[in-house]
């Protein structure tokens, strides 16, 4: 299924059910005078009217449309960028280009977002899932609850600069007090977590932009012009993040970033 399917089949599925419960309800609604605003949808929406949408469906289109949505929510309030970002760097300094592959950096890096994050998953399930999966809060106080911890979260991870620009362009200042909307946190958010990648990117290329120039040098120095230093310097470098176990240190110095 490509990306833009999967984004347009939960509204297709809304659509139908709509459609059918419309055509296939009550004939009783199409007679009765309206006492309340939409009293189409009400009834829809309850379980005790015959035809009407039960809670258990409206809870699997919920569950259908965050599915499709699934990796983009990952990018927005996840470690998930950070952690991809900071690898695909260390993989580029070593000169491999292919080793390890995508998938694999890929994997590793989903890993190490969910052993991160799963305090934060279990309180939003804990608190705002479970909770209104049993039917004792409603879509609102859900919605409240199950986002908090990932608030807190971006909170301690967002650069104040960020948010206040990004408030700034958009000319919605946040008031002194109040938290900033989901959608200017998560944002920001993104945009602080890439700039940190990029910074230890920056780091983790130093020592191998080193080796390079040695090499580089040393190849001029003995008349070996026409050798490709990248070729003699790979050896080095790979030699260098064994003997470092680059690997372990990167991850843990990544994964102690998020234990404060």
């Amino acid at each position: 299924m490509t990306p833009s399917n999967a984004l347009r089949s939960p509204w297709r599925l809304i659509v139908l059910t709509v459609i059918m419960a419309a055509v296939f309800g009550p004939p009783a609604l199409a007679q009765s005078a309206p006492a309340e605003p939409l009293p189409v949808l009400n009834d829809l929406l309850n379980d005790s009217v015959e035809g009407g949408l039960s809670r258990s469906v409206i809870q699997l289109f919920l569950v259908v449309s965050v599915l499709s949505l699934a990796p983009g929510i990952a990018m927005m309030v996840t470690c998930l960028p950070f952690m991809v970002i900071v690898f695909s760097f260390m993989r580029q300094a070593l000169g491999v280009q292919q080793a390890p592959p995508n998938m694999m950096i890929m994997a590793l890096a989903m890993f190490l977002t969910f052993f991160v994050m799963e305090p934060v998953f279990m309180d939003a399930w804990t608190n705002g899932i479970t909770p209104y999966m049993d039917g004792t809060i409603d879509e609102e106080q859900a919605w409240a609850l199950t986002t908090e911890p990932f608030r807190a979260f971006m909170m301690m991870r967002t650069d104040p600069e960020a948010l206040a620009t990004l408030s700034d362009a958009l000319n919605r200042p946040v008031p002194e007090g109040e938290e900033p909307s989901f959608a200017l946190l998560s944002t920001a958010f993104m945009l602080s977590e890439i700039k940190q990648a990029f910074q230890i990117g920056f780091v983790v290329f130093l020592p191998f932009v080193v080796i390079d120039l040695v090499v580089a040098s040393v190849l001029m120095a003995v008349g070996m012009m026409m050798v490709p230093p990248t070729v003699v310097s790979l050896p080095f470098k790979l030699g260098f993040f064994v003997l470092a176990d680059g690997w372990l240190k990167i991850t843990e110095a990544v994964l102690r970033g998020y234990a404060g």
